[in-house]
């Protein structure tokens, strides 16, 4: 899919790459990787497409690796055999082409992977979760948070070490990115306000967000329109638009911080509220997602813009 307005027609959601997602790598194959360390999990960001990440989990005491949304599977072997890492599971958000385009390819690749998702549409499914369902990879500990909207079986993958003061890492897709959400394409703004406020909205405020997409610009310029005189959205964006200039991904946020800037996170304010003229919060959630559904950032708009 590559992120299109249209999830993939059913024919090709689990299939071969669509011809035209085979020219969608010249000055985007420059997005650099990065490494997020901590003493107990370590996450490589891998570029993929033209926007995508795909994640390399980490588990530093077992030396295992989960991976997300492995949609160029090669990119993801190289990484785990540089790491020196031993890949076990494939940790799928949904069942898009642009996030499990690459589930068939990679279990042929290598054999033995437990592949993890909540909806059969995704490709080389071996255990469908649903919300609160546990299990580890390493040590670490998987909790599935089923967030519907974007896609009807939409899971996040919230990851933490037991007794570890580090932050928790929560793996979002398509339903939270850095300052914005998903479209509604199988969903309904009540489904998208527990999936933001009530789902992920609680959990630890320095959770890492780590987000299918790299929309942060575009995002944040929505989040100026909402939110003119919000300094977080101003400071965000100058600070996006330095990273992106040097290749480098604006990845990950944290819950803490999308409270402050995401207006999808912020349709309680008043501020995002009186924008969207309404006074109640899943009807400014509605109301802001279709504004942004065709919002136009104008001459300043930036490649790797949102579609989602």
């Amino acid at each position: 899919m590559c992120a299109q307005d249209s999830p993939a027609p059913k024919d090709r959601s689990a299939g071969s790459a669509p011809l035209w997602a085979c020219f969608f790598h010249t000055e985007f194959e420059l997005r650099k990787p990065k490494t997020v360390t901590q003493a107990d999990m370590k996450v490589e960001l891998l570029p993929a497409l033209t926007d995508n990440y795909m994640y390399l989990l980490i588990d530093e005491e077992t030396k295992e690796a989960a991976i997300v949304d492995p949609v160029q599977p090669q990119k993801v072997l190289e990484a785990a055999q540089k790491h020196g890492v031993k890949l076990t599971t494939v940790l799928t958000t949904h069942h898009h082409w642009d996030h499990a385009g690459g589930n068939e390819k990679l279990v042929k690749m290598q054999a033995g992977l437990k592949v993890y998702g909540g909806d059969s549409r995704v490709g080389a499914l071996t255990q469908k979760v649903s919300h609160l369902t546990s299990f580890k990879v390493g040590s670490l500990h998987v909790k599935c948070l089923s967030t519907p909207c974007h896609t009807s079986g939409h899971i996040c993958y919230y990851v933490t070490k037991p007794s570890s003061s580090e932050p928790p890492a929560v793996f979002t897709g398509d339903t939270l990115f850095v300052a914005g959400c998903g479209k509604f394409f199988e969903g309904t703004p009540d489904e998208m306000y527990r999936a933001l406020i009530e789902v992920l909205g609680r959990l630890e405020p320095e959770t890492r967000v780590y987000c299918g997409h790299e929309y942060t610009i575009n995002n944040l310029k929505f989040a100026r329109h909402v939110e003119p005189n919000n300094t977080a959205v101003h400071e965000k964006l100058a600070w996006a638009k330095a990273k992106y200039d040097s290749g480098e991904p604006t990845i990950p946020s944290t819950i803490a911080e999308e409270f402050a800037y995401n207006p999808f996170m912020r349709v309680r304010e008043k501020t995002v509220q009186q924008h969207a003229r309404e006074t109640d919060p899943i009807r400014t959630m509605g109301a802001i997602r279709k504004e942004k559904d065709n919002f136009r950032a104008g001459r300043d708009q930036d490649p790797g813009k949102s579609r989602l």
